[in-house]
């Protein structure tokens, strides 16, 4: 999407961050943000995501560049002063207060009368379909309601901005899936942005209408989920969202954006070109296991190779076969189960084919530029 500079809603220009003005932490993060957007900064422990959240909420100062907000620099704005809402990991409620009380304290210190105050504390617990417990104590509430108490309390003053620090973190794996969509179902209902932070990328990919990909202080790639899964910038963003695998090889040439690899004893195949990429250079091709097929198959395929069956292991929905090519690699290839699903005994021969589109080579990682995208 093409952003004009009307349109901007937040915006962080060259934004850096060091906290012994030696080191960065974050070395230079910019992005452009419309109303409305959910923007998610994902990526590992320590590469920076969390830091560019506290200087948006005004918890860390900013080393260098601009946050703007409406165009409106807020650097130097005390946090309480931001018209942001923040909604944590670990809920932040107040125990003594009921649901009630805690969707009320962000309005009292704003100054609403008491009357404005139940009405808009009525209308934000039918919102989260707590409506029957606003008599209760947060130690009374599952670790899920807890969470919608905490959605509801940081929405209910209505800021401009609402922020999320990993907040189903401490959640199961059925409940974060549960408040994933409560989450994607108020932020369509009323429009507010979000900049939300994780490092589960399942979360980051069905939440998102962009992910921006940290990796030591620097932004990978910013793009919608299905660019950033099915054309990775680089090989650390094609690793880090998704499942992959990487066969190595040298650039033998490059012809009309497609590269063509010599891989240890299979011989050649062809990939898309990633930028960067140059004839000679050692590369990884890129392959997500479920777009590799077993032969035989029904399937289109651009290119084949053999490798040694080693392991068939059962999922439920899909099984997981692994594959060990001639340089000693593992290869994995994710087929559905049903009737078509391969037998094969251990160290029996596969051939694996796939199309020239679903496949990527990239230069090798030591070879790759510090930024991309």
């Amino acid at each position: 999407m093409l952003k004009t500079q009307d349109s901007v809603f937040l915006e962080f220009d060259n934004v850096k961050k060091s906290y012994d003005q030696k080191n960065l932490v974050v070395k230079g993060f910019n992005i452009a943000v419309e109303q409305g957007e959910f923007i998610t900064l994902l990526g590992p422990s320590g590469s920076g995501k969390t830091t560019v959240l506290m200087m948006l909420a005004g918890f860390e100062s900013v080393t260098s560049g601009t946050i703007s907000i409406r165009g409106n620099s807020i650097n130097r704005t005390a946090p309480y002063k931001r018209n942001i809402g923040m909604v944590f990991q670990n809920y932040a409620l107040f125990p003594h207060m009921t649901v009630a009380e805690n969707l009320g304290y962000p309005l009292s210190v704003r100054g609403m009368n008491k009357t404005a105050q139940r009405d808009r504390i009525a209308e934000y617990l039918k919102l989260v379909e707590l409506d029957a417990f606003g008599d209760r104590y947060p130690g009374q509430l599952s670790g899920g309601q807890r969470q919608r108490v905490a959605l509801a309390r940081a929405m209910i003053f209505e800021p401009t901005l609402i922020l999320m620090d990993e907040p189903l973190g401490a959640l199961d794996k059925k409940l974060r899936e549960q408040m994933q969509y409560e989450i994607t179902r108020l932020h369509e209902q009323l429009g507010f942005t979000v900049i939300y932070v994780t490092h589960d990328q399942t979360e980051a990919l069905s939440m998102s209408n962009r992910i921006a990909v940290f990796n030591d202080g620097i932004v990978q790639q910013c793009a919608p989920p299905a660019e950033l899964y099915e054309r990775p910038a680089n090989a650390f963003v094609a690793e880090f969202i998704g499942e992959n695998n990487f066969i190595k090889g040298k650039v033998d040439r490059i012809e009309g954006g497609r590269a063509v690899v010599s891989i240890p004893g299979e011989g050649t195949i062809v990939a898309e070109a990633a930028g960067g990429l140059v004839e000679g250079a050692n590369s990884v091709v890129s392959i997500r296991p479920e777009k590799l097929f077993i032969h035989p198959t029904t399937h289109d395929h651009d290119n084949e190779i053999e490798a040694k069956f080693i392991a068939r292991i059962y999922v439920g929905d899909f099984i997981r076969y692994y594959f060990r090519l001639a340089d000693g690699s593992e290869i994995v290839v994710k087929v559905l189960n049903d009737l078509s699903a391969p037998e094969f005994s251990e160290g029996d021969t596969g051939r694996l084919q796939w199309l020239i589109s679903d496949s990527i080579a990239f230069p090798d990682q030591a070879e790759m530029p510090e930024t991309m995208g």
